[in-house]
This record gives C-alpha cells, sequence and structure tokens, in this order.
C-alpha cells in the first residue's frame, strides 16, 4: 500500500513538473510573440541603409612554413655499416656519398653473377653453331638464349646492390637527422638512415575563408613576413590552392618562398601572408543577413518608408565580402533593406523599425 501512494505522489510531482515548464515556455513564447507583432499587427523587423561603399579586400594570414622538399632515406640493402661521412647538419648536393655499407658479400654475389653471365653467353654461341648444323633443336637454342637473358639480369640486379652500397643523398639539401653509425646493421626492408630537409625554398602553409580564396589564383605573387627576421622582405607565390575546404570551412593555401642567401628561414617557423590586392572600385554591399533564406535566393526585402511595409526585390549578386555581400544590380543608394525578421514577412507586410 505504501508503494502505491509512494508512486501516486512522485507522479504527481512528475506532472506538476512538466506542467510548470511548459506553462514557462508558453509565456516566453508568448513574450517573443508579443515583440515581434507590436503595434497594430506590423512586425518588428531591423533594417540598414543601402549606400555605395569602397570593398576592402586586402587581408593577412598566419602560417607555418615547411621545407621545400623533405625525405626519410631508408636503406636498400641489407650490410653493417662501414663508414658514416656526413654529420647531423651538414649540408650535402645530389648524388654526394653519405655512408657505405660493407659490400664484401654484395661484391662476392656481383662476381658470381658475372661469371655465370660469361658462362651463358658461351653457351648460346655454342648452341647457335651446333643449330646452324642440326645438332641441337630450336626448342634448346631457346632455352640457352633463356639462360642467357636471366643471367644478365641477375648481374644487372648485383651490379646495382654494389652502387647501392655507397648511399648516396638524391637531393641537395641538409642533414637534419642522422640515424645510424659506424657498425650499424641495416636491413633490405628499410632500416631509416637520414632525414634529409631542403630549405633553399619553403613553402607557408596558410588557411583562407571562402570571401578570401575566391579572389586568389596560382601564381599570386604575395609578400611574406617573418617575426623572427621583422627587417628581412620575402616574396611568395602562390602555388597549390585546395579544391576543397577543410572542417573548418577554410581552404588549405601553400605559397612558394625562396629563402634568402643564408637560408635564414627554417621549416616550422611562424610567417605571415600578406595579400594586397589593388584599390576596388566603389559598389553598393549591404549585410549577409538582408538575404531571404540565403544569399543564392538572390531576394531581399525592401523597406517602402510611405507605406511602412516590406517589398520584396529580386537583386542579382556578386562577391561576398566577409559580412557583406556586393550587389550588381536590384538596388539604388538611399534604399533600406530589412536584415532580420524576414521569416514572418511577405510582400506588402506591415512593418515597424527596431531602434
Amino acid at each position: 500500500m505504501k508503494r502505491i501512494i509512494t508512486t501516486l505522489v512522485i507522479l504527481v510531482i512528475v506532472i506538476g513538473g512538466i506542467a510548470y515548464v511548459l506553462g514557462g515556455n508558453k509565456k516566453k513564447n508568448q513574450e517573443k510573440t508579443d515583440f515581434v507583432a507590436k503595434g497594430n499587427g506590423s512586425i518588428a523587423v531591423n533594417v540598414a541603409m543601402v549606400s555605395k561603399t569602397v570593398p576592402e579586400l586586402d587581408f593577412n594570414v598566419n602560417g607555418t612554413f615547411i621545407p621545400n622538399k623533405e625525405l626519410n632515406f631508408l636503406s636498400e640493402n641489407a650490410g653493417r655499416v662501414k663508414a658514416v661521412y656526413v654529420e647531423e647538419g651538414a649540408r650535402v648536393s645530389k648524388g654526394q656519398v653519405l655512408a657505405r655499407i660493407d659490400a664484401e658479400i654484395i661484391n662476392t654475389d656481383r662476381e658470381t653473377a658475372e661469371a655465370a653471365y660469361q658462362n651463358a653467353l658461351k653457351d648460346e654461341a655454342r648452341y647457335q653453331s651446333s643449330y646452324a648444323t642440326g645438332g641441337v633443336t630450336q626448342q634448346q637454342l631457346d632455352q640457352a638464349k633463356l639462360t642467357t637473358k636471366n643471367a644478365r639480369l641477375r648481374l644487372q640486379a648485383s651490379s646495382r646492390r654494389l652502387s647501392d652500397a655507397n648511399i648516396k643523398s638524391p637531393i641537395n639539401g641538409i642533414v637534419n637527422k642522422k640515424y645510424i653509425e659506424v657498425g650499424s646493421f641495416v636491413t633490405a626492408q628499410g632500416t631509416q638512415l637520414f632525414e634529409l630537409v631542403d630549405v633553399s625554398k619553403l613553402k607557408l602553409k596558410v588557411n583562407v575563408n571562402e570571401s578570401q580564396v575566391a579572389n586568389l589564383k596560382v601564381g599570386d605573387k604575395v609578400a611574406i613576413q617573418s617575426t623572427v627576421y621583422p627587417d628581412e622582405q620575402f616574396t611568395g607565390k602562390i602555388s597549390f590552392i585546395a579544391a576543397k575546404a577543410d572542417g573548418a570551412l577554410n581552404f588549405p593555401i601553400e605559397i612558394e618562398v625562396a629563402n634568402n642567401i643564408k637560408n635564414s628561414l627554417r621549416a616550422g617557423m611562424y610567417g605571415t601572408a600578406v595579400f594586397d590586392f589593388p584599390k576596388q572600385a566603389s559598389s553598393i554591399l549591404i549585410p549577409r543577413t538582408s538575404f531571404v533564406g540565403s544569399v543564392s535566393s538572390n531576394q531581399v526585402f525592401v523597406l517602402d518608408k510611405a507605406s511602412n511595409t516590406a517589398k520584396i526585390r529580386k537583386v542579382v549578386s556578386g562577391r561576398i565580402l566577409g559580412e557583406k555581400v556586393e550587389i550588381l544590380s536590384g538596388l539604388t543608394e538611399g534604399e533600406t533593406v530589412i536584415t532580420s525578421g524576414q521569416i514572418n514577412l511577405v510582400d506588402n507586410t506591415p512593418v515597424s523599425i527596431v531602434k
């Protein structure tokens, strides 16, 4: 019995709480309705004056320098490191020998492959001579030729491995990290040997929004500033513009920057890209919120001052410049557009301006 009474009490409390919340929500909604529909049934709106202004396209954006080329150099042969010729921080040229793998076993394999190839050539010559006199069949001759071809390929592979015993730099750059020492054993599966970076040119990676990326194209020159070297002047060129925005609706951009003679700039430093555009002609700009639904609708409400009503107007929009939108046609200076409350409006709806 007590359990039933307790359950009933709980139900009464819950129902009372729900009724209280619903009553509060109803009161708040009524207040909003009273605010929107105040004064003779007119809709409360915000407005903005239509005027011509000069669009400001210039902007700065910060980013991080990355190397023009970065390579994690891996081993291609198994063996023990016999010599290392460079240290971390050393500048190296393409083709320069960085280290050497003990080539004794590799050299033995090459000599064996060379002997097998020479023996296959002699056998092929004998089969060719015998075939001319009918001593062997065409099939036997073809087999001898195939043996010679396979022997040649093995010799080429052995020669390549012997050449790779001298580990050479594939790029011009700087040894950023060295992972091996004399006596280290490396495998053919790809032991990491060196990390090489080329900072003679760098790339400044930045992100821009949709209104900014619309005015950029690959090849545009950009002034670059560095807080570490404020007196140095750097120039870059846009080398990449992403075709798709990232999760934050920004577009990644890469700017190729030529380093100075001393290669002062380093990968990982911060830089600022200064986008400077020619002065623009004045044009009509209105708030982005003026559009019914979205900018793509190309519809706005204009205030008819004589009757204090909202008139639907078809316009042609141009560039989106931040929170402003360029209007190519459909509006003239001196008119007033409605910037809020459009959801409650239809053509000729009475409105009152919120002061």
